[in-house]
């Protein structure tokens, strides 16, 4: 690589002694968690200047990647418009802005009013209105992100939130759309979203010094925010809040929830000042959601609770009882059964109709029921769809009494699309599919998917994409990807920018690992807590599987995670070095011990549920213990590393990633280590469109080059430029 005129910098120890159930832990590093350390942001800054030399040699392929990037994706473009009340919202973006507009224009009354506008590319409509200017609220800031967009019923006003950190607190402005004014009501450290209830009132949320959203706030317009009543506090700290409407505007929702107990409180819409009360009180390991639907045949109709819940089994069951006749979980007339081979993730409700939403084979899938005027209900109708690998959902829709829904839908190899279902009919309108400039042919690329066989015997879906012309007679190199927590599922989508991976001759594969939710619940609950080995082990299964089907080899693959998904990457780096030629770890999760071992840190004890509490119990910390990867770095050879982190990061602290590659660095005899750390920038890294595209080009040039796809300089272990 040439002169190296920058060593890999090497971080001062300062030993720190963790004592817990009579466990003795030395961590040299602890003194980077100190933010505001001269110390610390100068090793920070020397990382990223290291960086910057060890990757000189890529700077050109990561702008050609940019630049392809840049080239296929329509900068001035607009998404489809949806209605809400007497207005069709719409965002549209322009050439060389990095963020967006957000727009509306009014219902036309002479045409039909569910059929979406056609908005011109060049030019704007007529009436159309500007109601925000990203680019204008993004003006003198390095970082800026929307929190909240939400715009009454009548349309009049608007309340949006900014962070301009990355810390994800947010200050909220509220906008009289009529007169283009921002009213004196200015909210200071809110947390995402805003709910209005009529034109006078707007519920919130706040966060605790944990970061974590325990408040529920009502603020009356025109008021002193000094004033706002805290409707409702949830002291239980492994508990989140979250407040919102039904469709219907008829409830207000509060729901309460852990990751594995759920409460809901409800009040009339019309009543904004009154109590909300409780719909099923909390019971351990119960969760449920509702809905409110208004079953037909009677004056007016009756309304009804459509309830999403597990109470009957893990993959849950929807079914339905009167508002004014709540009967216990367990006995609520079943419209889907609990069933192991489905899972359950929710309903829709409209005035005319339910749309469900589930998993199974390990894709998600829509079905929709239709309420008849006799008052009964009908039987869910399965959507179908013509690949073998894709994602569909439902999405929008605002409004109650739509007799559509609007669905999206991807694959691997379909860009994204937009339809319009008519419930009646049956019929699919495509209003819009992605745009590819340059020319794409879906038939270039092909996608499939095979099973691996897990430590314990069990079956591990994975997908696997690539161009359909690639020579599979010998091995390529490949980048396997995975998350495997949360029962967060990766699901099949279209990525432009991977094209540029898949044109240079790579594999792209997904690891469905257990952890994550595409399986069923099972799946998720056989990868957490005292079973999360599982996740680790299922993905050396897979990367074994893909070698020896001659698919690749470990010289030329590479695997890729981020956040909780980044600790399964400093797992496996521990667990099988000899399997990859690089590991690439964004926003990584790899101290996890002394984060849970903190519970004043955010997110901490509501995360207990997820790893354990090793705080409280012996056991749980042995068991973090044998995995942390922090804990774990040994004297051998490692794949090379690069971990990408952000300052302002209050998900996963810079701090994981800053002392697991210092420990590294100290530690292992082979690898080279590199830490890229945005300085203002938070959990979701950079802001602004190009920025990000910027970002993804760097880190997908250094997968090509880390797997040998490309021909530039051979790579270097950081022993041999000491």
């Amino acid at each position: 690589m040439g002169d190296m005129t920058l060593q890999p910098p090497i971080a001062p120890r300062h030993p720190v002694v963790r004592e817990f159930h009579g466990r003795t832990f030395i961590d040299d590093y602890e003194w980077m968690r100190d933010k505001d350390s001269p110390a610390t942001i100068a090793h920070l800054e020397a990382e990223n200047a290291y960086t910057k030399q060890q990757t000189a040699d890529i700077e050109d392929l990561t702008e050609e990647i940019y630049t392809e990037i840049k080239s296929r994706i329509k900068e001035t473009d607009m998404s489809v418009p949806q209605r809400s009340g007497d207005w069709w919202y719409y965002g549209r973006t322009e050439e060389g802005k990095d963020y967006g507009y957000s727009c509306r224009i009014p219902v036309d009354a002479a045409h039909d009013p569910w059929t979406p506008p056609v908005i011109p590319e060049e030019g704007r409509p007529e009436g159309e209105q500007i109601i925000l200017d990203l680019n204008a609220l993004a003006e003198g800031h390095e970082f800026f992100s929307l929190g909240a967009s939400s715009v009454t019923t009548s349309g009049r006003f608007l309340a949006y939130s900014v962070d301009t950190t990355g810390d994800e607190r947010f200050t909220l402005h509220i906008k009289d759309l009529e007169t283009g004014e921002l009213l004196s009501d200015v909210l200071e450290n809110v947390y995402y979203g805003a709910t209005w209830a009529g034109e006078d009132h707007l519920f919130y949320q706040r966060v605790d010094e944990a970061w974590r959203p325990d408040t529920v706030w009502r603020h009356r317009i025109g008021t002193d925010p000094a004033e706002d009543v805290c409707v409702f506090r949830e002291d239980d700290e492994q508990f989140f809040t979250g407040v919102g409407s039904t469709r219907s505007e008829k409830y207000l929702i509060i729901e309460a929830a852990s990751k594995i107990t759920s409460e809901t409180r409800v009040l009339l819409m019309d009543n904004p000042e009154g109590e909300f009360e409780v719909l099923w009180p909390r019971e351990k390991n119960v969760e449920y959601s509702v809905d409110h639907a208004v079953l037909p045949g009677l004056e007016g109709g009756e309304d009804r609770w459509i309830v999403t819940h597990n109470a009957t089994g893990p993959n849950f069951a929807i079914g339905e009882c009167p508002v004014a006749d709540l009967r216990p979980l367990r006995k609520l007339e079943e419209l889907i059964p609990h069933d192991p081979e489905t899972r359950i993730e929710g309903v829709d409700t409209f005035q005319g109709h339910i749309v469900a939403s589930y998993r199974r084979g390990a894709i998600g899938r829509l079905a929709v029921m239709e309420l008849s005027a006799s008052g009964c209900y009908d039987t869910f109708k399965e959507l179908d769809f013509d690949e073998e690998l894709y994602t569909a959902g439902s999405l929008g829709n605002p409004e109650w009494d739509a007799p559509v829904i609007r669905i999206s839908y991807g694959s691997f190899t379909t860009p994204a699309r937009l339809y319009d279902y008519r419930i009646a009919s049956g019929e699919f309108t495509l209003l819009k599919e992605q745009e590819v400039l340059g020319g794409y042919h879906r038939e270039d690329y092909t996608a499939h998917r095979l099973w691996a066989t897990a430590e314990d015997g069990e079956q591990i879906p994975v997908s696997v994409v690539h161009r359909a012309d690639l020579d599979l007679s010998r091995p390529n190199p490949t980048v396997l990807y995975a998350y495997g927590s949360y029962e967060s599922s990766i699901d099949p989508g279209f990525s432009i920018a991977r094209l540029s991976v898949m044109d240079r001759g790579m594999i792209f594969a997904v690891a469905h690992v257990r952890g994550g939710g595409e399986m069923g619940r099972a799946w998720y609950d056989n990868g957490k807590l005292e079973k999360k080995k599982n996740t680790f082990t299922d993905f050396i299964a897979v990367a074994d599987e893909l070698i020896s089907r001659g698919l690749t080899t470990p010289d030329r693959l590479v695997a890729e995670g981020g956040s909780a998904g980044g600790m399964l990457m400093g797992a496996i780096a521990n667990m099988a070095p000899d399997r990859f030629a690089g590991i690439q770890a964004i926003v990584p999760f790899v101290d996890p011990l002394t984060s849970m071992l903190k519970p004043e840190l955010p997110l901490t004890v509501t995360e207990w549920d997820e790893w354990g509490d090793p705080f409280h119990d012996p056991d749980v910390y042995d068991y973090m213990a044998s995995y942390a990867p922090y804990e774990n770095v040994a004297a051998k050879d490692y794949p090379d590393i690069l971990a990408i982190t952000s300052i302002n990061d209050t998900r996963v602290l810079y701090v994981e990633p800053a002392k697991w590659i210092a420990k590294l660095r100290e530690t292992a005899t082979g690898g080279q280590f590199l830490l890229k750390t945005e300085m203002s920038a938070g959990h979701g890294g950079v802001s602004g469109r190009y920025a990000r595209w910027r970002q993804t080009a760097f880190e997908y040039a250094w997968t090509l080059w880390t797997a040998g796809a490309v021909t530039v300089p051979p790579r270097q272990s950081e022993r041999a430029v000491r």
